[in-house]
């Protein structure tokens, strides 16, 4: 394999431990996942980068179970607190039925492969998965 690259731009693979990245409006503390030329909530214009808590609380989720063609259902998408900081990513290593996903339930970050090119670069993405889970070596 040649590596790895991150399907976004803000998640880390090459620090040791997977994280997300906010740029932090340094005017207001507002975090945002995506590029910006002004913080949306005061309209400042510099950032700095902070790193992501890597565990977090569901705040809610929806059970998703029509999409695009191709996408596979049922799916888990939520919006996840990580110390105060809201990401909306897919629950993922975890059955989409309300038996298993609750409001509170305590996730951590997990990466997972997208897909390999014919180069044999690996594309790696996020998702949230249960804290009780088992870390995979």
């Amino acid at each position: 394999m040649s590596g790895q690259i991150p399907l976004v731009d803000y998640l880390v693979l090459n620090d040791g431990q997977p994280h997300l990245v906010a740029r932090e409006c340094v005017n207001c503390a507002a975090r945002f996942f995506d590029r910006r030329n002004a913080c949306a909530n005061c309209f400042a214009t510099e950032f700095a980068t902070v790193p992501i808590a890597t565990e977090g609380t569901v705040r809610a989720f929806t059970i998703v179970t029509f999409a695009a063609p191709g996408i596979p259902t049922p799916f888990v998408a939520a919006v996840v607190d990580c110390d105060g900081t809201q990401v909306r990513a897919n629950l993922i290593n975890v059955e989409p039925d309300p038996q298993h996903v609750f409001d509170g339930m305590e996730v951590r970050l997990a990466t997972q492969s997208i897909g390999t090119d014919s180069a044999g670069t690996e594309a790696v993405g996020f998702g949230f998965e249960p804290a009780s889970a088992t870390k995979e070596s």
